[in-house]
């Protein structure tokens, strides 16, 4: 990772003065100058891409894009390798404050909580995402949240890069019917004490599966949408608070104790000690067995009413140096060849975020590969994630009630 920078402004005043001048710089779809120039400008330079770096699948794509993107555009691709998405935007915030116009991240793989900080304090450049030209290829009709981020409008400000949803896999020959909901799920738990868990909070899958119950165990979401209140959050959470009670006794070691990510929780229900699994990438289990790592008898399932599910995106910072390589690269990554290798289970098993209506037919057999053992059969609805304000106060009560 390059040296961040060590130049500062003499004051406060003229430091923010020039972020702002910074963010206001004209885009080209804004301005009239043409996508070549972009592309133009964009060649030589080098993008410091900000992604996690848990996966080798996710590591060898973006080495292969990165080897696509320098051939075709002279752009190079840095993938900087982080565990944790919100370390970024506190060195984007302090860099910000510094009045660093010439900041050390110039694409930040991220959603959520994360982008709901950052586009509220002016951490973000754009709006860009919806005048790049492969956006024209996403489905934002389909698949509503590439325009909606945590219930937070997305307005331009990151590019849809693929989708995620709660997704649940097992062996079908020792889970031949699979729950169909929270509900059901708590029963199951009940016949099969010790065999089912979820991840420590505030492990990402571990508050996902808690958000999944808050929804189903509340019939008036309108308030799970908005920013989150005191008064909300009790009413909301209440009915919450008594499943996991009803719930945790049940659980893999009484539910005193939790694995800590849903990688752990794999690899039990691999060995048998847990008969269900978890993930919010819908073709993991096909990706698993594909790798030897789980039996072909492994299948996915969703719950029948729908599970929540989001999109994950690309964001620039609004300090970046490499502003124009930046969305050459995001939209590379948007394009149906980059797409559909993405979406391959022999190579990351990412679902996508195009409309198959909207390509031609040469791009569409792009995506065509049969279905691979342990793909789902069918996938459920999308339900679309609580406004990202609600995610703290849910892991401080969990941690408070359970973490001990």
């Amino acid at each position: 990772m390059r040296q961040e920078p060590q130049a500062t402004f003499p004051n406060r005043r003229q430091a923010l003065a020039l972020v702002a001048g910074a963010a206001s710089m004209p885009l080209w779809g804004q301005s009239g100058t043409d996508w070549a120039s972009v592309v133009s400008r964009a060649r030589t330079q080098t993008v410091y891409f900000n992604a996690w770096a848990g996966s080798e699948r996710i590591n060898a794509y973006l080495r292969w894009a990165g080897e696509q993107i320098q051939q075709q555009f002279g752009v190079r691709l840095e993938h900087v390798k982080i565990t944790e998405t919100s370390d970024v935007v506190k060195r984007l915030r302090t860099e910000k404050a510094a009045g660093k116009t010439d900041g050390t991240v110039d694409l930040v793989w991220i959603n959520g909580e994360n982008f709901l900080t950052m586009k509220r304090e002016g951490l973000l450049f754009g709006p860009f995402a919806e005048q790049l030209p492969n956006y024209r290829y996403v489905d934002v009709n389909g698949k509503p949240t590439t325009r909606v981020d945590f219930s937070e409008p997305v307005e331009g400000m990151e590019a849809p890069w693929g989708m995620a949803q709660l997704t649940f896999f097992a062996d079908r020959n020792r889970v031949p019917t699979p729950p169909g909901d929270m509900n059901a799920l708590l029963e199951f738990a009940r016949a099969n004490p010790g065999r089912v868990t979820y991840p420590r909070l505030p492990d990402f899958h571990g508050t996902s599966f808690v958000k999944q119950a808050l929804v189903e165990r509340n019939p008036d979401r309108a308030p799970l949408y908005r920013p989150v209140t005191e008064q909300a959050f009790a009413s909301a959470s209440a009915p919450l608070w008594a499943y996991l009670d009803a719930l945790h006794p049940h659980l893999w070691r009484g539910g005193r104790q939790f694995p800590q990510n849903a990688s752990a929780i794999r690899q039990m229900m691999a060995d048998g000690e847990l008969r269900i699994a978890l993930t919010f990438n819908p073709n993991e289990a096909a990706n698993e067995i594909a790798a030897k790592r789980l039996a072909d008898s492994v299948y996915s399932f969703q719950f029948a009413s729908g599970t929540i599910g989001n999109t994950h995106f690309l964001a620039i910072p609004v300090n970046a140096r490499a502003r124009e390589g930046a969305q050459v690269v995001a939209n590379f990554l948007l394009s149906p060849v980059a797409q559909a290798r993405k979406a391959d289970i022999a190579q990351w098993g990412d679902p996508t975020v195009l409309a198959m209506d909207k390509l031609n037919a040469a791009d569409r057999a792009r995506f065509s590969a049969g279905a691979a053992p342990g793909q789902l059969a069918k996938a459920m609805p999308t339900i679309l994630e609580p406004h990202g304000s609600w995610v703290d106060p849910l892991e401080k009560e969990w941690l408070r009630r359970y973490g001990g």
